[in-house]
């Protein structure tokens, strides 16, 4: 495929494993970026990011996730938060999920792009999940935290996969 956008939204892959070279601020705001270039209803933006580099913080959302083991070798996660009285009125609330799984695509789009590599690990709707991550980040009681991206320059093990599934596809009207 020669269309570098459709290259790099086809090679994406869920990164797990990291080399112990570092990721950079500048470009962590290149997935920041990315994030906040997503669409969102109504554009209200119902989100926030929480930059997590201290070895220690990482250490302990690592523990006490149990999908997040891989944050011991990142050296970088964002924590894509929910907002949702950003929506306002006239904007149903509950379009903060779609908004910052959005948000999280462009993440790891971005990181690929740009020779990272990362995975999205669910948090929100697990009550204990959110619980972990809200005391551990002190967020106020309005921000649900939606997922961690664990952030890293891949070592190489994992590789694109052909998801692709004809059988998913209906054409014009389920028969």
């Amino acid at each position: 495929m020669s269309n570098p956008v459709l290259q790099n939204i086809l090679n994406r892959k869920s990164v797990r494993h990291f080399s112990d070279d570092k990721v950079t601020k500048e470009q962590i705001e290149i997935l920041l970026r990315a994030a906040m270039a997503a669409p969102s209803a109504k554009n209200v933006q119902p989100w926030a990011f929480v930059v997590v580099t201290e070895r220690e913080m990482l250490d302990l959302l690592a523990d006490k996730l149990p999908y997040a083991k891989m944050l011991f070798r990142a050296n970088a996660a964002i924590v894509v938060c929910g907002v949702p009285h950003k929506a306002g009125d006239g904007t149903p609330a509950g379009y903060w999920v779609q908004d910052c799984s959005a948000a999280t695509q462009n993440i790891l789009l971005a990181a690929e792009a740009i020779g990272l590599g990362a995975v999205w690990t669910g948090v929100y709707p697990r009550p204990e999940r959110v619980a972990v991550v809200a005391d551990a980040l002190n967020l106020p009681e309005d921000v649900i935290p939606l997922n961690v991206i664990p952030i890293g320059v891949p070592d190489g093990q994992e590789k694109p996969k052909d998801k692709y599934k004809a059988e998913n596809v209906i054409w014009n009207k389920w028969e």
